[in-house]
């Protein structure tokens, strides 16, 4: 019977410890997945400026690992600290019990040993913060020989690369090892404290015994639970450098939740804008700027018309588009569509009524079908005529699995005047009263840039269109011209107008023709 028992027992303790190490994993996954879940949401709404301030590397490091990693070490942390201190506390408790006076010098130990480990967490602390600026900046290079890899073997930088990533290496190695020395310091410091305060019990023990105060085995007991006192003191000694590294990977996780300002939301809402846009006096001043992108600018746009923004690069025409769906927003001055300043407006209504497509063209690691209705519901047919009109159905029809397709990072598996064709295809998909064109034909070559111009034109029937370009194929068409110069309009007109004028619009035409 006895066997058995002494089995049960083994496996009754065996099944408590597993149960227990699913229950915290269960506990911490689930914490984490919320953690994870409010910094993207917080990403997601964020005020634009934070993705001027922080780096896509350096919010990518924080939401997936830094998150990750400082959570565990603080679990892991905790349930050290719960089990040491409760060993602690009753081992104290039993100091006590045999001798208080003895107790008292053994007690001594806990507050030099606490203001060691104050000082020496605090110096882990500033090391933790170094390391987590340097792994942003190391992460930071890869991304950017990842993402720019045909510029720099064109110009055969893989050197300059290398050098760049090799001192940010060695400068978190530095940093490595800083820490790990500071924080190994606490064991010492403990066992150092620890031996002066058992020395100083061994000698008054001695002369206790020697006056009949304390006996043999009450000294034999005393010495013994001091000596496994010393254990969980090293322990939370010891744990205290990881706390502290978890704590500044929290801390930025929780920074990103609690301090990143979202988006500022107004009430008005409108199930579909006519398109009437108003600029009064308009100035924007970008942080650190010694003059403003636009400058006490005014115009009015009609509903349906179709206008054309060129000048020189930094003349302010993206800040000006860019102040519609407030990707920006003013300085100075008032934005309003349909009589309504956009501030006002519901956020995702207002940029419901806005159709945009870059210089830059951005796309996703998913099918062309996504790619096109992105955010929307799923309509293949509508879809399809997208495709259509942006000249890009025969092409989607040669890949694989056609608009099931996958296409890669950033659209990898099509060319530069694909993937525009591409992002004007989500534009006509969206059929919104407003579309905005940022050189939206730039990668197109002459063929494509006619069919394509057709396309557009088909897109722009009712609605207000507002293009930036450079091509006159883009631009002669439309209703009026504004040519911008520092910020503020210096002319506008239709095209033969502005010829018949002269001035910085001709002098603009001649640049780009030659």
């Amino acid at each position: 019977m006895v066997p058995v028992a002494l089995v049960g027992l083994f496996m009754l303790r065996s099944m408590a410890s597993y149960l227990s190490d699913i229950a915290v994993a269960k506990i911490a996954q689930t914490s984490l997945q919320q953690l994870r879940t409010k910094m993207f949401q917080s990403i997601t709404y964020a005020d634009i400026r934070l993705f001027r301030d922080q780096a896509a590397t350096s919010l990518a490091n924080t939401v997936v690992y830094e998150a990750t990693n400082g959570a565990v070490v603080l679990l892991q942390s905790v349930t050290t600290v719960v089990k040491d201190t409760l060993t602690l506390v009753a081992l104290t408790g039993y100091l006590l019990y045999l001798n208080w006076q003895l107790s008292i010098i053994v007690l001594m130990i806990f507050p030099v040993v606490a203001i060691s480990t104050r000082a020496i967490s605090k110096r882990v602390y500033h090391l933790a913060k170094a390391q987590q600026k340097t792994v942003d900046q190391l992460a930071y290079v890869v991304e950017e020989s990842v993402l720019a890899h045909k510029e720099i073997r064109i110009q055969n930088a893989e050197k300059h690369q290398q050098e760049r990533f090799q001192l940010l290496n060695l400068s978190l190695r530095r940093l490595a090892m800083k820490s790990a020395i500071v924080g190994s310091a606490v064991a010492p410091v403990t066992n150092f404290f620890g031996s002066i305060a058992l020395s100083a019990v061994i000698s008054i023990a001695i002369l206790q015994s020697q006056s009949s105060q304390l006996s043999a085995g009450g000294f034999v007991g005393f010495v013994t639970a001091m000596l496994m006192l010393i254990a969980p003191i090293k322990h939370l000694s010891d744990i205290s450098s990881a706390i502290t590294r978890g704590l500044v990977a929290a801390e930025r996780a929780i920074d990103l939740i609690e301090n990143v300002g979202s988006e500022k939301v107004g009430s008005f809402v409108l199930a579909r804008a006519t398109g009437d846009v108003r600029y009064t006096d308009v100035s924007v001043r970008y942080p650190g700027a010694s003059e403003a992108a636009v400058d006490k600018l005014s115009l009015h746009i009609r509903p349906g018309q179709f206008i054309a923004v060129v000048g020189l690069s930094g003349s302010g025409k993206t800040t000006l588009v860019n102040l519609l769906p407030r990707f920006v927003d003013p300085s100075a001055g008032s934005v309003s569509l349909d009589g309504v300043e956009v501030g006002q407006w519901g956020l995702a209504n207002l940029r419901s009524q806005f159709a945009l497509v870059g210089q830059n063209v951005i796309m996703f690691n998913d099918t062309v079908l996504s790619n096109i209705t992105l955010g929307l519901p799923v309509e293949r047919e509508r879809a399809m005529r997208a495709l259509q009109a942006a000249n890009l159905a025969q092409r989607v029809a040669e890949l694989p699995q056609g608009m099931d397709t996958v296409v890669g990072h950033n659209a990898s598996l099509l060319s530069g005047g694909e993937r525009q064709r591409l992002a004007i295809a989500r534009a006509i998909y969206k059929d919104a009263p407003i579309l905005i064109l940022d050189e939206a034909t730039s990668a197109l070559d002459t063929d494509t840039d006619s069919l394509v111009q057709a396309s557009l034109r088909t897109a722009m029937q009712g609605r207000t269109t507002i293009a930036i370009a450079h091509r006159l194929s883009t631009i002669k068409d439309a209703d009026c011209i504004y040519v911008m110069g520092q910020g503020r309009v210096l002319q506008q007109g239709c095209h033969d107008e502005l010829m018949a004028m002269g001035g910085a619009y001709s002098e603009f035409i001649r640049h780009s023709q030659s």
